[in-house]
């Protein structure tokens, strides 16, 4: 089995004690640490380092590893999905939006997932493993090469439980956060968690500028056990009020997104629950009009019921906005992601 580190995990503190350990220029160091922040991952591409050098990197770490081997264009809005193979034969996708302020990169942090959501093809794909930190920072830099163009966010939305994988995903706003690598602002980064709250109460602590987004999709407990069981074990009280205390002590506004259902969790009494939960709160709903797939239970919820629900909504004091559906037609959208390869989606 691969055991090499994968070169996308190195810092620029590891690459320069490796420089350092094998007798080479500290220079050499930030040449190789420029050219992996730029997602040159090929020690064949890195045109300024000398063979010899390029050799041992190669010998020394798994370079070239992750590799896109598919990519789907929608024909609906030009949303870009790619497919990526690990060095263990995992496949993780992201997914590339444009928007007016420019690319924004919605990545994976596991390979898989455990949560169980029962609306959500991920969960219904199974759990591989938990993404490196590189792997995760891997989906930004090689999908900003494949596009010839600079990402300018990064929703950390897509297969996985990103608070399942702290430690790594830490590790990955560090590094893209980074002024010397990435640099990309951490006001820029949005992190979606369906709401394990011991890693809600550990972010907090940070005092992070980066967005925190909740996976609601249900206004009481009963309903969210059924829609969500891993995550509702912890009830939603208990929920609340940690996502109270991080907007107390971060003074950041905190998302919550809510996939609309048709005929389970868009109706008055539910906005009236709503309602109730958030009263109070420094907080946006994101609306979703649900995405369906081969075998999913619920069924997508209808256009007029949807604007009723998020009127109800604004007429309780609540914010509530309509997420614009991307990259549908290539089963890019929420929800949808991993499936289609399984299923022998061809690019």
């Amino acid at each position: 089995m691969e055991d090499r580190k994968f070169c996308l995990d190195l810092t620029r503190n590891d690459v320069e004690e490796w420089c350092r350990d094998k007798g080479y220029p500290k220079f050499r160091a930030g040449q190789i640490d420029k050219w992996l922040s730029a997602g040159v991952i090929k020690t064949d591409e890195m045109t300024n380092i000398p063979k010899n050098i390029r050799d041992e990197l190669e010998k020394d770490f798994s370079c070239g590893s992750m590799n896109i081997i598919h990519e789907f264009v929608s024909q609906i809005d030009g949303t870009v999905k790619l497919v990526y193979a690990l060095k263990d034969g995992n496949i993780i996708e992201s997914v590339v939006m444009r928007y007016k302020t420019g690319l924004s990169i919605c990545i994976s942090s596991q390979a898989g997932c455990k949560m169980g959501c029962t609306f959500c093809a991920s969960a219904h794909a199974g759990f591989g493993r938990s993404l490196t930190s590189g792997e995760m920072l891997g989906q930004v830099l090689l999908s900003q090469k494949h596009m010839n163009e600079k990402i300018r966010s990064v929703v950390v939305m897509g297969i996985g439980e990103p608070f399942d994988n702290y430690d790594n995903l830490i590790g990955f706003i560090n590094r893209i956060t980074d002024p010397e690598g990435p640099g990309l602002g951490a006001r820029h980064i949005t992190v979606s968690t369906c709401g394990l709250i011991p890693r809600i109460k550990e972010f907090t602590a940070l005092k992070s500028q980066v967005n925190l987004a909740i996976s609601l999709h249900a206004p009481n407990d009963e309903l969210r056990k059924e829609l969500m069981p891993v995550p509702a074990h912890y009830a939603l009280k208990d929920l609340m009020d940690a996502c109270r205390e991080y907007t107390k002590v971060t003074g950041r506004r905190i998302t919550f997104e809510y996939s609309l259902f048709d005929e389970v969790n868009d109706t008055i009494a539910c906005a009236d629950q709503l309602q109730r939960l958030l009263r109070g709160m420094n907080c946006h709903v994101n609306l979703i009009a649900a995405n369906e797939f081969d075998g999913s239970p619920y069924k997508r919820c209808r256009k007029k019921r949807i604007e009723v629900f998020r009127n109800a909504l604004e007429q309780r004091g609540i914010n509530a906005t309509l997420r614009r559906e991307m990259g549908s037609d290539i089963m890019a959208a929420c929800g949808q992601l991993r499936r289609g390869i399984e299923q022998g989606e061809k690019g």
